[in-house]
């Protein structure tokens, strides 16, 4: 599913986005990741400006699940 928002992103976006990814590769020691809450409790979101990055951790495994717009980005 997020492979495909990436493609879609705008480029200024795409690249900022794949950063974060990249940061990503040195989870724990990652600063910016937040925990989310509520129903999304257990994953955890970065930011770049307007756009968020979502994910959740499975032992050694980062698995990123969206990427989108901060605009109805929880929404579901």
């Amino acid at each position: 599913m997020a492979a495909g928002q990436i493609d879609e992103l705008p480029k200024p976006i795409h690249a900022r986005v794949i950063r974060l990814i990249e940061r990503l590769e040195h989870w724990p020691e990652v600063s910016g990741a937040k925990p989310l809450s509520g129903d999304l409790a257990g994953r955890f979101r970065m930011r770049t400006g307007d756009y968020r990055l979502q994910f959740v951790v499975h032992g050694q495994r980062v698995i990123i699940e969206r990427i989108g717009h901060r605009d109805g980005f929880y929404e579901d």
